[in-house]
């Protein structure tokens, strides 16, 4: 009995089996060598009963004309009927009326149903009709075995056929079952690793965007800043230039050299993908540096109160970035005399404070610029807080708090960071 016949559900295709290396086991598993030998084998066993047995007639010619005309349809169209319903309903007649006639003239021919019963359930397509086709096939070899038997073998021939055919529904609806579940397996396979392959675009595609929007963000806080900052120097530079102000034209040139200078070396770091500021020393370096340049580029004092303290270099990027977004705001809105920069150290938590005296703002009233969305969602990724105290005509304070007790529970912060929303480069609120 074949072990693979077709299903009722959808059949994957080759390409799909292949893709998750399996082989095109629907048809070639049902249309395979082995069907073919062992209809062969079956035959020729049959020919040697049919020469060899007992026969109640004189002449066999029609045992022998049935097995030829089986084999002749077989290898002529029959071997196609696993595969093409249409063969298959011109050939299995052929075989069941081989069925009737061998025992007919040889009774113990009547071993030719161990090939016609599996060709039955191998190449009928619904288990309906092979079960009645199977009650056909044990009804003409009865009905022949009774021609060459006569009556007394009666009750012989029932209990042979009745077994055999009981045997082979059962057999054959088990199989089926058998081949019915690995087909739901194989196509639940196909369809995994189709899933698989979508979720791993959908990945791919998260990742470049995640990318996209990290060095967004990154170009914001530091190059783009750097360039508003350039502009601003230009402005002033022209304005000295047109007041006829050597001196002081001397001073934001050599300013202005400097703020192309930083924002060449953040873009080389950028692109060497590393993260700029508190990578080369402490961050109270960095921010005293930032405040200085500040002051030196807008003529707003900015005063820098930043101990040395033991942060992890994820931690340093992120209030870093906080306090150079401050500063940009405070030198793009807030119309301020000066500025302060506070940086202090609690027991579990390091507390960063940007305060300028300038015009103040609303915080609860949405703004167009991103760059005050892009430091939260700094913040928040790192699994920090920011908290903005402003109202119009008053001043304005950043506070920026990190928790220094225990690690991101997240896992790396700089990975977190990478997969932020994106901050715009305009240097705006």
């Amino acid at each position: 009995m074949a072990a693979s016949r077709a299903v009722d559900n959808p059949v994957p295709q080759p390409e799909a089996w292949e893709a998750v290396g399996m082989t095109d086991t629907h048809p070639r598993t049902r249309n395979s060598v082995w069907l073919h030998a062992f209809f062969a084998g079956t035959v020729v066993l049959t020919a040697v009963i049919a020469v060899a047995a007992r026969s109640p007639w004189p002449s066999r010619w029609p045992a022998f004309a049935a097995l030829a005309v089986l084999t002749v349809a077989y290898v002529a169209y029959g071997w196609r009927g696993y595969d093409r319903p249409r063969a298959a309903a011109a050939f299995l007649p052929i075989a069941i009326a081989a069925a009737f006639v061998l025992p007919a003239v040889v009774p113990t021919t009547a071993f030719v149903q161990c090939i016609v019963f599996p060709l039955v359930w191998t190449q009928v397509m619904r288990v309906r009709v092979a079960v009645a086709l199977t009650a056909v096939v044990g009804l003409a070899s009865g009905i022949g075995l009774q021609v060459s038997g006569g009556p007394d073998s009666l009750a012989g021939t029932l209990l042979i056929e009745v077994v055999s055919v009981v045997g082979s529904c059962a057999i054959g609806i088990w199989m089926t079952r058998v081949a019915t579940l690995a087909e739901e397996r194989r196509q639940l396979l196909v369809e995994l690793h189709a899933t698989q392959d979508s979720l791993a675009d959908a990945n791919r595609a998260a990742g470049i965007a995640s990318e996209r929007e990290r060095l967004a963000r990154e170009i914001h806080d530091t190059v783009a800043q750097n360039l508003a900052g350039i502009v601003m120097l230009t402005e002033r530079a022209r304005n000295d230039l047109a007041d006829d102000r050597p001196d002081a034209l001397e001073e934001r040139l050599t300013v202005l050299e400097e703020s192309a200078r930083a924002a060449l070396e953040e873009s080389r770091v950028l692109v060497a993908a590393g993260a700029a500021g508190a990578t080369h020393d402490s961050l109270a370096g960095a921010l005293h540096r930032l405040g200085e340049r500040h002051t030196r580029e807008t003529g707003t004092p900015v005063a820098v109160a930043a101990a040395e303290i033991a942060l992890d270099r994820d931690a340093q990027v992120v209030l870093l970035r906080v306090a150079q977004e401050a500063l940009a705001n405070v030198r793009t809105h807030a119309g301020s005399a000066s500025a302060r920069v506070e940086l202090l150290h609690e027991s579990e938590r390091t507390v960063l404070r940007v305060i300028d005296d300038g015009v103040g703002f609303d915080p609860a009233v949405p703004t167009a610029g991103h760059g005050l969305r892009g430091l939260r969602d700094r913040l928040a990724l790192a699994g920090g807080t920011c908290t903005i105290e402003s109202a119009p005509g008053r001043s304005t304070v950043v506070t920026a708090t990190l928790p220094t007790a225990a690690p991101d529970p997240r896992g790396d912060t700089e990975q977190n960071l990478r997969s932020a929303p994106s901050a715009a480069t305009a240097v705006t609120r």
